[in-house]
């Protein structure tokens, strides 16, 4: 019987869950900014402040490569 390579394993499941989690905070989001009645300027700083999250996450994953390949 084959078994997958636990790094890869954990690569993966980390990826997947956390593209579900940012996908699940979005619904927060959303329904935070149409319950407090947020308006359209307000949904959009909310939305703009979890993306300010998701691209530091994002940069993070891709510093950490760099450094790892010995790039930087």
């Amino acid at each position: 019987m084959n078994s997958i390579d636990p790094v890869l394993f954990e690569e993966w499941m980390m990826t997947g869950l956390v593209t579900l989690l940012i996908i699940f905070m979005g619904f927060i989001v959303w329904d935070l900014a149409k319950k407090s009645k947020a308006g359209r300027f307000g949904s959009l700083i909310l939305f703009f402040v979890l993306g300010l999250g998701v691209a530091a996450f994002i940069i993070k994953s891709v510093v950490i490569g760099l450094i790892e390949s010995g790039a930087l």
